[in-house]
C-alpha cells in the first residue's frame, strides 16, 4: 500500500471541515473586543494607531517534559528546552509513583535528585515551566503500571493508607502551583499489581480522596486509545460507562483525558485508520463525552512516521495537522499534549541507536518504528515537517496580529482567539502599552487612555 492512503478519511471529509471544524473554532476559539481610546480627560481619541499582538492561548498546547536535562550532551538538552518552549504552553510531569517514591520514604520531588531515565525531578520541571510561563500537568496520582515495588503484595487498607499519604503530600508541596490533577491514568490496562486496583470502589475512593487533597483543582480521569476512541461510541461503551458510574457514586470528575496514541506497526496503520484517522468518529466520540463532562484533553499523542524519509515525515505532519485542527474546533476540547518530543528516547527504545550511558539505565529493551520515529524532532534534534506544522498552527495560523485605528468615537473592534495580549497605542508621537487578556469566560470591552 502507499502511505498517503491513510489521508483518506480526513481527505474525503472536506465538507464536514468546511461545514463544522472550520467554522467552530471561529465561533469557539475566538471572541469580540471593543477598545475605546480616550484622552487624560476622558475624551475619544480618533484616528489613533492600535497594534494588537497575541502573546499566548487560553487553550493548552504541550507535549511531556520526560526528557529535561536527560540527554547526552548539553548541546541537545538546550536544543531540548529551546524547541519545548518555543511552542508550547503546558507541559505533563512524571508523577509516577514509582520514580516519585522508588524506595519507600525517600522522596524524590527535590531539583537535586538523582538521576531517574525519564523521570526529571518535579521541582527541576517546575522550574522550567515557572521561568518560561509554561502550565505544569501531573500525570497521575493513581497508577497501576508505576505501582512501587515496595509496597507489592500489600493488604488492601495499607495500599489505601500509603496512597493518601501520597495524595497528602503532593497536595502539600504542589496543589498550589498545577491546576490539573490526573486522577487515574489506564484503568482499562490492569497488570494486576495490586489488588487494590481491581476493587469495586477502587476509582471513587482514588476521586474522592483526590477531592479531599485537591478541592480546588481541576480532577481528569485518563483512558487508553482503543478504549477513548476505537469502539462503538455508545454509551454502554467501557470507557463511557466506568466515568458515569464513578460521577453516580457522588464522585467529582471534571474533565476526561484522552489518549491518542497509533502504537500500531505500519502494516497495521490502514486498518487502524478506518476508524483512528476518521474525523466523523473522532468527533462523534468527543460529543459522546461531552455529555458526562464538560471539560476534555487529549492527553498524550503519538502519530508515527515510521522512518525519517522525506514522504514519511510528511504524511506524520499532514495527520497531525488535520487531527489538532479537528480537536481545537470541539468546544468542550481544552488541551492537546503531544507526547515525545523527539524520536527514539521512549520509555522503551532502539539500544543500537542510543549512547551507551542511556543503554545501561534501563536494559536492553527494543521499540519498534512505531514508537521510535512518533516524536516532532528527529533524533538529532533537528524539527521534522510535524514540529513545524504544529508550531504554524499555535503561532501563526490560530495567532491574532492586527494593526488598527480608532474612529472618530475612539473605537474600534476585533475578533481574535482567547489569550493573553499586548496592545501598543500611538497618536501624535506618544505611544502607550497595556496588556490584557481576552477570555472565554468575561466581558472583552477595554478602554485604554493616552
Amino acid at each position: 500500500m502507499e502511505r498517503k492512503e491513510v489521508l483518506k478519511k480526513f481527505e474525503n471529509n472536506k465538507e464536514f471541515f468546511e461545514g463544522t471544524v472550520y467554522p467552530n473554532i471561529e465561533k469557539y476559539r475566538k471572541g469580540n473586543v471593543k477598545i475605546t481610546v480616550v484622552d487624560k480627560n476622558g475624551c475619544p481619541v480618533g484616528n489613533a494607531k492600535i497594534r494588537v499582538a497575541q502573546k499566548s492561548h487560553q487553550f493548552r498546547f504541550g507535549a511531556n517534559l520526560f526528557l529535561l536535562d536527560e540527554l547526552e550532551t548539553s548541546e541537545k538538552n538546550e536544543v531540548y528546552k529551546e524547541s519545548f518552549k518555543r511552542v508550547f504552553n503546558m507541559a505533563t510531569l512524571p508523577f509516577y509513583w514509582n520514580s516519585t517514591e522508588e524506595i519507600k520514604g525517600k522522596l524524590r520531588y527535590a531539583k537535586d535528585s538523582y538521576k531517574f531515565y525519564r523521570r526529571p525531578p518535579i521541582d527541576l520541571c517546575m522550574e522550567f515551566c515557572e521561568k518560561h510561563g509554561i502550565e505544569p500537568r501531573e500525570h497521575s496520582l493513581a497508577y497501576d503500571q508505576t505501582f512501587p515495588l515496595w509496597l507489592k503484595g500489600a493488604p488492601i487498607e495499607t495500599v489505601k493508607s500509603e496512597l493518601e499519604r501520597r495524595y497528602k503530600e503532593i497536595a502539600e508541596r504542589y496543589k498550589d502551583k498545577i491546576r490539573t490533577i490526573e486522577v487515574t491514568n489506564e484503568m482499562c490496562f490492569g497488570t494486576g499489581v495490586t489488588d487494590f486496583y481491581s476493587q469495586p470502589d477502587f476509582l471513587e475512593w482514588t476521586f474522592k480522596t483526590a477531592d479531599k487533597y485537591f478541592p480546588n483543582n481541576q480532577l481528569v480521569v485518563n483512558e487508553g486509545t482503543e478504549e477513548c476512541w476505537n469502539d462503538i461510541c455508545r454509551y454502554v461503551c467501557k470507557y463511557y460507562a466506568y466515568t458515569e458510574a464513578t460521577i453516580l457514586k457522588g464522585a467529582r470528575i471534571d474533565a476526561m483525558g484522552m489518549q491518542f496514541h497509533m502504537f500500531y506497526p505500519r502494516n497495521e496503520e490502514l486498518k487502524k485508520a478506518e476508524r483512528l484517522y476518521n474525523p466523523i468518529n473522532l468527533y462523534n466520540h468527543m460529543d459522546l463525552y461531552s455529555n458526562l463532562v464538560k471539560n476534555l484533553q487529549v492527553t498524550e499523542i503519538t502519530i508515527p512516521a515510521y522512518s525519517n524519509d522525506a514522504e514519511d515525515e510528511e504524511i506524520q505532519a499532514r495527520l497531525i495537522e488535520y487531527l489538532y485542527t479537528l480537536w481545537f474546533s470541539h468546544p468542550n476540547m481544552e488541551q492537546i499534549i503531544y507526547w515525545n518530543l523527539v524520536d527514539g528516547y521512549t520509555y522503551v527504545y532502539n539500544p543500537d541507536k542510543l549512547p551507551e550511558v542511556i543503554r545501561q539505565s534501563q536494559g536492553n529493551m527494543t521499540v519498534g518504528e512505531n514508537v521510535y520515529y512518533g516524536g516532532l524532532l528527529r533524533f538529532d534534534m533537528t524539527p521534522k515537517p510535524a514540529y513545524n506544522v504544529i508550531y504554524d498552527l499555535i503561532h501563526n495560523k490560530w495567532n491574532t496580529k492586527l494593526d488598527l485605528k480608532s474612529n472618530s468615537q475612539g473605537c474600534v473592534d476585533f475578533r481574535g482567539f482567547y489569550g493573553d495580549y499586548e496592545i501598543e497605542i500611538t497618536k501624535d508621537g506618544r505611544t502607550v502599552s497595556k496588556t490584557f487578556t481576552l477570555s472565554s469566560k468575561k466581558g472583552n470591552n477595554l478602554t485604554i487612555a493616552i
